[in-house]
Formats: structure tokens, sequence, C-alpha cells
């Protein structure tokens, strides 16, 4: 496993020998997209494209949650080169960032299994792009992304997943999908005891060498909200740059 540090090191200088790494391409404004799950749920979401994008970052919440956890995070991976798109989850709600339309259309949230579908819904809606997908799960959804990963072994480039933990009712289950991946993966999680040691479990169980835990050196907070300035003031900017890093890796 390699060490923030020397990841960081490393690829930076792969980069300069590349020339550099700017994207071609251009961000584009937010707009809404969506599809229909495999039961026929319709699913909104934001979509923030780069007009030659590298790669499809799919945008996973956590519980409580919605779309608008990413409404930072979206746009500055659009200006990175990439198309990301965030979806309301049937598992989630209005109280951490605003509206959950899939909770609504379905009367309520629904148990954190309940939207691997919806994850697996927004796998196929990105497979028409002909793109590299990368999976990005924050919370609850850092441990779903692990399963669709697992299931999907052909389709998905690499996971991200920020706070991912044993959160379903197998608890084993995502240690057992871990052990199924052959991609890269990228753990991180907020600065804390209990969290940093169920991401360590689960990146344990990933095979070979191509993944990382990064513990945030000076600040952190759970989920994809590590990123949010107006949620980790102190740290943000750090953790923005190990993402930046590894996403350089993965589809440069």
């Amino acid at each position: 496993m390699r060490s923030g540090l020397s990841l960081v090191v490393a690829l930076a200088l792969a980069g300069c020998a590349q020339g550099g790494g700017t994207p071609a391409g251009k961000a584009l404004p937010r707009h809404p997209d969506n599809f229909k799950t495999a039961d026929r749920i319709p699913i909104v979401g934001f979509l923030y494209e780069n007009t030659k994008p590298k790669a499809v970052i799919l945008l996973f919440h956590q519980a409580g949650s919605s779309k608008y956890e990413y409404d930072t995070i979206g746009p500055r991976l659009a200006e990175m080169g990439y198309t990301a798109f965030a979806i309301d989850q049937r598992s989630g709600g209005d109280t951490l960032y605003g509206d959950n339309s899939t909770v609504h259309i379905l009367g309520g949230s629904k148990p954190y299994i309940d939207a691997k579908q919806d994850l697996q819904g927004a796998v196929t809606w990105a497979q028409k792009k002909n793109l590299p997908i990368i999976l990005w799960g924050s919370s609850y959804s850092a441990a779903l992304v692990f399963l669709v990963a697992a299931e999907n072994p052909t389709a998905i480039r690499a996971v991200m997943a920020f706070s991912p933990g044993e959160y379903l009712d197998d608890p084993n289950a995502v240690k057992q999908a871990a052990s199924r991946l052959r991609i890269p993966v990228f753990v991180t999680s907020a600065k804390d005891p209990g969290e940093i040691a169920a991401a360590r479990a689960i990146v344990a169980a990933v095979p070979g060498t191509d993944k990382q835990q990064y513990v945030p050196v000076t600040a952190g907070t759970h989920g994809s909200s590590t990123l949010i300035p107006a949620k980790n003031s102190l740290g943000a900017e750090e953790n923005w740059a190990e993402v930046t890093t590894f996403l350089h890796h993965v589809a440069p």
C-alpha cells in the first residue's frame, strides 16, 4: 500500500514528464439529467460536464443527504477535466444539503442496501458515454460502491470511498466485495480512530498494491464533506490534493 506522500511525489513527477495534465476541454454549467432504475424508479441528478472528459465520475451521497452534497465538488471535477454526475438515491433526505427528489417520490427514505439499485442504474447510464467510469461514495454509499464495483468488474475503472464502513446488514459485505476487486481503490475518512480503523479493514481486503488509504493530516470530516471548505475549513484543500493525485493516476 502506498503512503499518501509517496503517491503524491511519484505521480507529480509523472505529470511533469507528460507535460502538465491541463484538461483539454472546458467545464459546462450544471444541468439536470435522469434515468430509471431496474425497478422503474425515476432518478434525478445534476450533471457537471467537461467538453472533452477523461472519465465519468458517479457521485453518491451519504445518509440524510442528496445530490446537493456535490454542489461545490462537481464543478471542481469538471474543471479538472472530468464529467461528474451526482444523483438522488432512495436512502437519503433533505436535512444535510437540500431536496432529495427520489426520497419524496417514494414517500420516505429506504434502507441503505435498497439504494444499490440506484447506483447500478447510474452505472448503466454512464456506460452509454463510452468513457472510463469511476465510482465515488460518501459514508453508506462508500460501502455500496464496493458491492457495485464487484458486480461490474469490466465496467469500473476505479473506486473512491469517503468514510466507508460495514454499514450494511451483513457485517462483512463490504470487505467481501473489496476482496473481489482488481481495480485501483482510494479510501479516506475523517480523522477519527473508528473511521480510520473501518477504512483500514476494507483497504486490507483489496488485493494487489494499487490501493491507498489516506488519513487526513490536518483535519477531516465525515464522507465527501471533507472536501467542502464550509465543512472542513482547515483541511479541505489538503484533502483535494490527494484526490487530484489519485484521479490523475487512474484517468490522466
